[in-house]
């Protein structure tokens, strides 16, 4: 296979979340490619909803998209959590304090309707090829081919493969990995996908004892409910623990009636003091029972291929991280391609100069990630009171300081990649600065410096500023946690739960 006169080329497979945000990211950099898409719509009617955060926000105004979100979502007003009985144990405006914070508020929209406004805000559609079904993928030395189940073949340079937890393209990887390198995808990375969880979905119409939007968290013991309320519509997710967990490549399919008994054992249980989940089970729209995994891989790239999202980190949907996730690591690695191609002056990177991107991608996502998943899993397990200790947690959480959750999470949020090429002037600012620019606004103060436009002192004065704020956050961290911690380092889970009387 030879490149050399084509541009450098991305094979993008899957046009998923993580796909389109490609699309608008690769084509922003200039950066020739294209979308393979299994589905014969770009758009299909799948999922129920999907939570934007501040960060992701931020990178929507950077590709045109904001506006389009902000008109399609109602932010949430409060977070109301509920006992097994559907009495109210917390109402709190959680979501408030996040806009505080960060200038944007947490946008809830449906799941196909997001994935509308990044298609139809694309520069340019033609990159997006729908009805492509992948057979293989063959890499040489200086590219890629991607064989289609038609016969026809896409030329590259590098596969970039975001389709979802049962990513076909990863298992490709391994197989040429392993090919290359006997043994260094071991069944322990390939078991790394532990499902403990399957989840009911569903979307239907309002709720009026819900509010109008309102999150809430119905607890109850080994499950959960969690209720997406808007005006026009309820978006409803039922997590279930497992009996019986398993680990990836196993995999169960659901049917219907799977989904209609799972229903029916819940029917009866509150979701308010006047509403049970069988009103909103009986008149959905539509529902899907899926598994619900958890976990991250060792290796994000081999070769000419990389992975991003749920092929590569994939966390319980409680807090909505997952979405959020798959999109900044794709804007992560858009910038790592776009410095790497910038430092080649319009030469095609080889082989070695791609690896580096990569591994500087992996690098710079990893440990955000992994993060990500172990707070997801937590409150997962805090709403469905897996464990004595999380039972207790469940009911002594909505004791804390209402400003301590959202200033925790906004350490996490103001920690995001943005796209570097592209500008992010114009934005609501809040309480918290995003890191990137608090960091960027240092460097330039020192570089200052060193040019003499600015004497010692000042730099030493902006040095201690920043030292000040991060102080301040560390504090109101540790000032929410003190009610608590103590406790739990003092008495063992089962006198923890003799305070707790459900």
């Amino acid at each position: 296979m030879s490149h050399q006169k084509s541009p450098f080329r991305v094979i993008v497979i899957g046009a998923g979340v993580a796909g389109l945000t490609a699309s608008h990211c690769l084509q922003r950099a200039g950066i020739d490619h294209v979308v393979l898409e299994k589905h014969k719509e770009p758009v299909p009617t799948e999922g129920a909803s999907i939570t934007i955060y501040p960060q992701v926000v931020r990178i929507l105004h950077q590709i045109g998209c904001g506006d389009a979100i902000i008109k399609a979502s109602m932010p949430h007003d409060y977070l109301v959590t509920r006992r097994p009985d559907g009495s109210v144990l917390q109402r709190t405006p959680f979501f408030g304090f996040v806009k505080e914070n960060h200038g944007a508020d947490l946008l809830p929209v449906e799941r196909r309707e997001f994935l509308q406004i990044l298609y139809d805000n694309l520069p340019d559609k033609s990159p997006i090829k729908t009805g492509r079904i992948i057979k293989d993928i063959k890499e040489s030395s200086d590219g890629v081919e991607v064989i289609l189940s038609d016969g026809s073949v896409e030329k590259g340079d590098i596969v970039l493969g975001v389709d979802g937890v049962y990513s076909m393209v990863r298992g490709i990887m391994w197989h040429h990995a392993n090919k290359t390198t006997p043994g260094l995808i071991t069944e322990k990375e390939k078991a790394s996908f532990k499902t403990h969880w399957k989840c009911l979905v569903g979307i239907g119409p309002p709720e009026p004892s819900l509010g109008k939007c309102s999150l809430t968290v119905t607890h109850d013991t080994r499950y959960s409910f969690e209720i997406v309320a808007q005006p026009h519509c309820t978006f409803f997710f039922v997590y279930f623990y497992l009996d019986e967990p398993f680990k990836s490549p196993n995999r169960v399919h659901y049917t219907e009636q799977d989904a209609e008994a799972l229903a029916a054992s819940v029917a009866d249980h509150p979701l308010t003091e006047t509403c049970t989940f069988g009103h909103l089970w009986n008149n959905r729209v539509r529902s899907l029972l899926v598994s619900s995994e958890e976990g991250v891989l060792d290796h994000w790239y081999h070769g000419r291929i990389v992975l991003a999202g749920d092929a590569i980190h994939k966390m319980t949907p409680n807090i909505a991280l997952g979405g959020n996730a798959a999109i900044e690591s794709v804007v992560s690695l858009c910038n790592h391609l776009h410095r790497t191609l910038a430092q080649h002056n319009g030469a095609k990177p080889g082989l070695a100069a791609l690896t580096d991107a990569f591994a500087g991608y992996q690098a710079e996502r990893a440990e955000r990630v992994r993060y990500a998943i172990k707070i997801s899993g937590i409150a997962t397990r805090i709403q469905a009171m897996t464990s004595p200790l999380y039972k207790f947690l469940a009911y002594v959480t909505p004791l804390l300081p209402e400003r301590g959750a959202p200033d925790q999470v906004g350490e996490y949020i103001r920690g995001s990649p943005k796209i570097e090429y592209l500008s992010a002037k114009g934005l609501p600012r809040g309480r918290l600065p995003w890191k990137d620019e608090e960091e960027e606004e240092e460097r330039k103060m020192k570089t200052a410096a060193l040019q003499g436009k600015l004497d010692t002192k000042q730099v030493l004065k902006a040095g201690h500023l920043f030292q000040m704020m991060s102080v301040s956050v560390a504090v109101v961290m540790l000032v929410s946690a003190a009610r608590w911690v103590p406790f739990v380092s003092e008495y063992n889970a089962q006198q923890l739960l003799s305070w707790v009387r459900v």
